[in-house]
């Protein structure tokens, strides 16, 4: 556990990619397996369970520490990990020091206790630590890390790391399980790459990058293919001898809340599309969608109300054969042959749009309401010749999304950020006027510059006139521009309304809170 401290530590205060990159090659030369695969999954944030709960910290350090001072200290701090790292008692003066278990040795501890015994537990290995040792553990034990790494990063660092493609790596990443003993005797040559094509598990996707103006004349319809942006979610289907299951962009399992898209699912494919919900010939609002998404078991009623649909674009795979390294038109070929002769339950294949120049594209995109649906966000361009390359590769996919809309919104209340941002005010609920009354519509945590939410923070806590737990409520006097991409009718809102993709599009220092603009002109922008 010391040398995964010391990592974190490090890793916390190196700004620069090739120091971290650095720091976590001597770990993994230094340390030995299984304790270096549990740091690779906390870090990635891989792991997938609690080792305990945040509300057994704070009564730990409540029976150790004044009430009051922990609260100010919390307050001040704006992070509860490292608030009870510094507060937490030193050992008495004398005492012999005692070393913290391996890490492996913690996380296997904590697994096989009960509540009561994981509170005595938790105590006795912050008795013995150093702050910045609390620090880690409560990070590690509550999946708070948070040190400049994603799991790309980390995954590119372990490539380099074995000498390998990072492609090579991001193939097998999610058919693997910490603490990784087979992933790093495949990168320090004991063993050959695991193969896990067979598995039910999540492929790397290819991304889109937002098109430039510069970039709108170099796309002829010789060089591109352009599909409608739907307004849902990008999702990957993996049906395969071994079973089916149903992956977010980002590797999430979100089978069990689409049980209807899953069910009677009998062919062997990779596919890749956009679910959304299908309501009588017609895609809904993501509004709709959402419902579904925080639902892990929906129930029959709202499957029937919301019938999950997946618009097929693209295929990595179909039976045996790898289709990644061809071109879009053979992929989008294979695809097109496969659909009319499974023709699957609740898919449609995504249609190309003809267009014969920039000048028709301008007009698809502004046309995107009238001719695709509402619930369309504008264009996605894909160049013919490429391969199905994972992440996000320069010049292959573009997308080009519809003007966001705006309006001036009321900023009502502010609670502290995450991470690095933990001690700013940097999440702000905002709200428009109905008569005289102030009804929140939405909250956004971006948009803004470090500069612009030094000044932020600042206001907030000069403006204060309530506080609610972590939140704080402010004074009825600053206008944020709020841009958003859509809005739909919510019943889950007192407002009754909800803002899709809400960001902070500028601050008006310079406009009066009275001049904000009401309910009534977000609703006529309902779909």
């Amino acid at each position: 556990m010391r040398a995964f401290a010391d990592l974190l530590d490090h890793l916390y205060f190196s700004h620069s990619n090739l120091a971290k990159a650095a720091l976590l090659h001597d770990y993994f030369r230094r340390t030995p397996d299984p304790d270096r695969g549990w740091a690779v999954a906390a870090i990635a944030g891989e792991l997938r369970f609690d080792l305990f709960k945040r509300a057994i910290v704070r009564d730990l350090i409540v029976e150790r520490a004044d009430p009051v001072l922990f609260a100010m200290s919390y307050d001040y701090v704006g992070e509860m990990s490292e608030t009870v790292a510094h507060l937490w008692p030193a050992p008495p003066a004398g005492a012999e020091p005692r070393e913290l278990p391996l890490l492996h040795e913690i996380i296997a501890e904590f697994g096989r206790l009960s509540k009561a015994e994981i509170r005595v537990y938790l105590a006795s290995l912050l008795d013995i630590a150093t702050p910045a040792q609390r620090w880690a553990l409560l990070k590690l034990g509550t999946q708070g890390l948070r040190v400049g790494i994603s799991a790309r990063f980390m995954k590119r660092t372990l490539a380099d790391y074995g000498g390998v493609p990072l492609a090579d790596v991001e193939e097998v990443w999610h058919g693997l399980t910490p603490p990784y003993a087979d992933l790093f005797d495949w990168l320090e040559g004991r063993a050959p790459k695991p193969d896990t094509s067979e598995q039910v598990v999540f492929h790397p996707v290819m991304l889109s990058n937002a098109i430039d103006d510069a970039d709108i004349g170099l796309i002829t319809p010789e060089e591109f293919q352009a599909e409608w942006k739907y307004d849902g979610i990008r999702v990957q289907l993996v049906s395969l001898p071994a079973g089916k299951g149903l992956f977010s962009r980002t590797g999430d399992d979100v089978s069990a809340a689409f049980p209807d898209l899953l069910d009677g699912i009998d062919f062997h494919a990779v596919l890749d599309g956009e679910l959304v919900i299908r309501k009588d010939g017609e895609v809904a609002s993501f509004n709709d969608l959402q419902q579904r998404l925080n639902r892990k078991t929906p129930s029959a009623k709202l499957i029937a109300d919301a019938p999950a649909h997946l618009v097929l674009y693209d295929a990595l795979r179909i039976e045996d054969l790898d289709l990644r390294a061809l071109p879009l038109t053979e992929r989008r070929a294979h695809l097109d042959r496969w659909y009319i002769e499974t023709q699957p339950r609740a898919m449609d294949l995504a249609q190309p749009l003809p267009f014969d120049g920039p000048e028709a594209l301008t007009a698809l995109r502004a046309a995107a309401p009238e001719l695709g649906g509402v619930f369309v966000e504008g264009l996605m361009l894909k160049r013919k010749s490429g391969p199905y390359v994972a992440a996000r590769p320069q010049g292959q996919w573009y997308k080009w999304k519809r003007d966001p809309k705006l309006v001036d919104a009321v900023l009502m209340y502010a609670q502290r950020g995450s991470g690095k941002r933990s001690s700013f005010y940097s999440d702000y609920t905002f709200g428009l006027w109905r008569n005289e009354e102030l009804l929140p519509v939405g909250k956004a945590y971006f948009g803004f510059t470090d500069e612009e939410l030094r000044l932020l923070d600042r206001w907030v806590r000069n403006n204060t006139v309530n506080r609610f737990g972590p939140v704080r409520e402010v004074e009825k006097a600053l206008v944020f521009e709020v841009a958003f991409d859509s809005v739909h009718a919510s019943t889950r809102h007192k407002s009754g309304v909800a803002m899709r993709f809400p960001r902070i599009n500028r601050i008006r220092w310079d406009k009066p809170a009275d001049e904000a603009d009401r309910l009534e002109t977000l609703e006529k922008l309902i779909g």
